[in-house]
């Protein structure tokens, strides 16, 4: 009986010891699923290369990069204000940033190695999204009686920097007039300092191309009488039909003070792009968490009210990105 006893006193402990080692096993298996579960998604980060801090693309950048960080789990973007287009294609060609904000005529050039890419093509650059329109505006001062894009013959011209999208724009709408540098008294100046010569009288007009309004043709504005030259549908399609990344476009009456009428004239479009070697998911990711949240790009400045999936294709000058492609393939875009 006593050894009995013990037997049973003996087999309960048994007992005892595998049902609590079961119970303290049950408990690491679920620590650990729940550490599983809780574990955040892989960080990736996302260079985007934008602007000038007082430009377009830099507080659109900002709101994209708040779109993505929120909607992509484990993404986390930054941006980068640059020198704008051209600097961002090669700074994407380099791998230094991941996406950039371009007019679709630079990008155009980088892919066929044209232009100020004549000696750096880039034919990995992928199209993502057409976002808004950037139009060419030819402000001339009232004055100079600078009707049409034929009066800027022998007249003192700014034509944008050297090398920069705005140059080949004045040079290749010329063309499309008949004209050339040749004609004009040409000048390499930068918006601000083009609005700053014609206020002091240096220069009679200034090809400026940015989104409308544009603050260095407010500026002029302010304190000349300004006219805004039309580009007018014959020139238009000479353009368009050798340089069909252009699109017509009208500057709407009211747009700056004392330009009371429309003015028919073309634009370039912005856009994003990435390279080729972008994960498609990735790319598929970025464009439809953008469409789906484009009241921040709205609440951001004036231009994110274009940016639209109906426009998102139009003007783009290079193939797009697979990812890109599939999300607006999806859509029926």
């Amino acid at each position: 009986m006593k050894n009995f006893f013990v037997f049973f006193v003996v087999l309960i402990m048994v007992l005892a010891f595998v049902a609590g080692c079961g119970t303290q096993q049950t408990q690491q298996q679920a620590q650990q699923g729940e550490t599983q579960e809780q574990k955040p998604a892989e960080q990736r980060f996302l260079n985007i290369a934008t602007g000038g801090t007082a430009g377009t693309y830099y507080p659109l950048g900002g709101a994209m990069a708040d779109i993505w960080k929120n909607n992509i789990p484990g993404l986390n973007p930054s941006v980068q204000s640059t020198g704008a287009a051209v600097a961002n294609v090669n700074m994407l060609k380099d791998g230094s940033v991941d996406v950039i904000f371009v007019q679709n005529d630079i990008a155009y050039y980088a892919f066929s190695g044209e232009e100020m890419f004549k000696d750096n093509k880039y034919e990995d650059i992928r199209g993502l999204a057409s976002l808004y329109p950037e139009t060419i505006q030819i402000v001339a001062l009232k004055d100079k009686n600078i009707k049409t894009v034929a009066d800027l013959k022998g007249k003192r011209v700014a034509v944008g920097a050297a090398g920069s999208g705005t140059e080949a724009n004045a040079r290749q709408i010329l063309e499309a007039a008949g004209l050339s540098y040749n004609d004009i008294n040409v000048q390499y100046l930068s918006f601000g300092d083009a609005a700053n010569n014609m206020k002091d009288g240096n220069i009679d007009a200034a090809f400026v191309t940015a989104g409308m309004p544009t603050a260095a043709v407010t500026d002029i504005s302010a304190t000349k009488d300004i006219n805004i030259v039309e580009i007018g549908d014959d020139i238009a399609d000479n353009l368009i039909r050798k340089y069909p990344f252009y699109v017509k476009t009208t500057i709407q009456g009211g747009t700056y003070k004392g330009q009371d009428s429309d003015v028919k004239t073309v634009s370039v479009m912005s856009m994003l792009a990435v390279s080729k070697d972008m994960d498609e998911e990735l790319a598929y990711n970025l464009v439809k968490s953008l469409f789906e949240n484009t009241d921040r790009l709205k609440a951001a400045h004036a231009m994110g009210v274009k940016i639209t999936i109906d426009t998102a294709k139009e003007g783009m000058s290079i193939d797009l990105h697979p990812g890109a492609a599939k999300y607006y393939t999806e859509q029926g875009k």
